[in-house]
């Protein structure tokens, strides 16, 4: 597997690059659309030993999002479980055979045709901005647009030095969501590719393992983050008695 910080480019459409985190990253569209595509076609009434499973997880999780946020479940849920199941998939099949082991050439030398997505901190970052777009759009829905603006902005010194520090968490938030999903993996994948190097078969599996264990808590942590946040914004702040 690949050790380099940077993605590095197959070819290029015109100006614009395609990596191999990004090759991985249709690659994972893909397969979540048909694997959407395929449930809804197999859902039955009578629920065969897969459909029961799949059903026990979304309640569960559908569960979780209500305990944290009653009134703001049915908007937060769908959010919550798009980030989970992508970033999953992401995560799990970056572990198939073929990532870093299938080379591509192009001018600069060979380079890995696939890479783990989550190990660009162009994906982790895309995703972390997407979650506070959508939290913030999701908070002025759920509160309106003087409650929302009123977590930041205040004629009280006070209150409005807390909303910067506030604006300020919001951006730091990006940051950690980011650097927590590209750090855990890309270190997940150079110890994979180290390992993969000098032992070529028994040794690698039990970091292979890990990985897998990995993956699983880093998309429910990214997911679980972001339902916390918002959450928290969607509910009103006079709620919080800041005001």
């Amino acid at each position: 597997m690949a050790a380099e910080l940077a993605a590095e480019t197959l070819l290029r459409i015109g100006p614009l690059p395609l990596t191999n985190t990004l090759l991985h990253t249709f690659f994972v569209d893909g397969l979540v659309i048909a694997g959407i595509v395929v449930l809804k076609k197999q859902v039955k009434l009578i629920p065969g030993m897969f459909q029961n499973a799949v059903e026990l997880v979304v309640e569960g999780l559908y569960d979780l999002t209500t305990s944290i946020s009653p009134k703001s479940a049915a908007a937060i849920f769908p959010w919550f479980m798009s980030f989970f199941v992508f970033i999953l998939v992401a995560n799990w099949t970056s572990l198939f055979p073929g990532f870093g082991t299938i080379f591509f050439k192009t001018p600069e030398g060979s380079v890995p045709l696939l890479r783990s997505a989550a190990s660009d901190l162009n994906f982790t970052l895309g995703l972390a901005l997407v979650s506070a777009v959508a939290t913030h759009i999701l908070a002025i829905r759920a509160v309106g647009v003087w409650d929302y603006l009123s977590r930041y902005f205040s004629l009280n010194p006070i209150f409005l030095f807390v909303g910067i520090l506030e604006l300020v968490g919001e951006i730091t938030k990006v940051i950690s969501l980011s650097f927590r999903l590209f750090g855990n993996i890309f270190a997940g994948e150079v110890v994979l590719s180290t390992v993969s190097k000098m032992f070529a078969f028994v040794l690698p599996l039990p970091f292979l393992s890990l990985e897998i264990i990995v993956g699983l808590v880093q998309a429910l942590v990214f997911a679980i983050l972001t339902m916390a946040f918002m959450a928290i914004l969607a509910t009103p702040h006079h709620e919080g008695g800041e005001h």
